[in-house]
């Protein structure tokens, strides 16, 4: 195994939990399963939960991909943010999407539902930062 995939897999599990912990955190506790009402527009509490949480994840993630995955890539910081946001972006709408499928029409409980579509957008997030985001000159596979 690829020392990156092995660290790819470590971070991105702190990662995740740190990500499951908040939305747990903010879900029950925070918003306390209730609308979340800003001014004209009003915010289910799984969907505001996801978009509460996203700040504190993002930079984790960029920090622990940059500075612990993919150390090879020769990209600039500025580039290598613009596109991780970019895939996180995608990341994003993926989890809004699962979890207003799930959720709202499948009646599946939001934390489970939040976990199922983090698995799916794991696989997508890994091609995707180790062939963009984090791109090197030469293969990282040796």
């Amino acid at each position: 195994m690829p020392l990156y995939f092995f660290r790819y897999g470590v971070t991105g599990v702190a990662n995740m939990a740190l990500d499951w912990v908040l939305y747990f955190i903010t879900f029950h506790y925070i918003l306390q399963k209730e609308m979340l009402h800003i001014g004209f527009v009003t915010i289910s509490s799984h969907i505001a939960s996801m978009f509460i949480v996203f700040p504190i994840t993002f930079m984790t993630g960029f920090l622990l991909q940059k500075y612990v995955t993919f150390t090879a890539s020769q990209l600039k910081g500025k580039v290598q943010i613009v596109r991780y946001l970019a895939v996180v972006i995608a990341n994003l709408l993926l989890n809004y999407i699962g979890l207003k499928l799930l959720v709202d029409f499948l009646h599946v409980f939001p934390t489970p539902a939040k976990m199922i579509i983090t698995v799916i957008t794991t696989l997508f997030s890994y091609f995707s930062q180790k062939t963009y985001t984090f791109k090197t000159q030469t293969p990282i596979d040796k």
